[in-house]
């Protein structure tokens, strides 16, 4: 059974999640919040699998929410998919910067939606590989841009580097294994490694350090 905690502060979309959830039989509703601080206090109590956190409410912002979830050594197990009004809403990727799984779009259709908690629970980043380009390009290319390389970088071979570089692209395992001409399970494996070695949760979080580290061009 998935655990899910939604938070956002319109009645209308709570209810609607809510609907949806408890529509399946292998999700539970583990609590509503309508703040980002009672989704913070919520997490704590009942650390739900996933929450379906809205970035725009009163209180703390679902940016900062996340950051604290996400932080708390109690709720390590716990995955955060930020909902959002615009695919290229520029609080995305803070949320991401700060260990959000993924992110979707409030009109997303329910089966996706239904779908994408699922895929989290079990792990997975949430990222679509035509969303992930465009949000890591558009703060890329940004005048304010400053590289933060990740403490761990040297760890890594220069393939494993590479890999992380495609990843932070948007590019899944078999467009990596394709374009280093290499198998899938090779590129998994790098993949795999390269987690590993910076210590990223999933791998949302490796498309952030690939961003921070400059291994992405824009």
């Amino acid at each position: 059974m998935i655990r899910v905690l939604i938070a956002d502060d319109q009645d209308l979309v709570r209810l609607g999640l809510r609907a949806l959830v408890e529509s399946e039989e292998d999700l539970a509703l583990a609590g509503e919040a309508s703040d980002g601080l009672r989704a913070v206090e919520l997490a704590r109590q009942v650390r739900p699998d996933v929450v379906l956190m809205d970035i725009r409410m009163p209180g703390i912002d679902g940016i900062e929410a996340t950051r604290r979830i996400v932080a708390d050594p109690d709720l390590t197990s716990t995955r955060v998919v930020v909902l959002t009004t615009f695919e290229l809403d520029e609080y995305v990727f803070d949320a991401l910067r700060h260990g959000a799984s993924g992110f979707l779009t409030k009109d997303t259709r329910p089966a996706e939606l239904l779908r994408a908690i699922r895929l989290v629970a079990e792990g997975e980043a949430l990222l679509s590989p035509s969303v992930t380009r465009r949000v890591v390009r558009e703060f890329a290319t940004r005048p304010s841009r400053v590289l933060r390389p990740h403490p761990r970088l040297e760890a890594l071979t220069d393939r494993e580097r590479q890999v992380v570089g495609l990843v932070g692209e948007g590019l899944n395992n078999e467009e990596i294994a394709a374009q280093l001409v290499v198998s899938p399970a090779t590129a998994r494996t790098h993949v795999s490694r390269a987690m590993g070695k910076l210590g990223a949760r999933d791998r949302a979080q490796l498309v952030v350090f690939a961003y921070q580290s400059g291994l992405v061009s824009g």
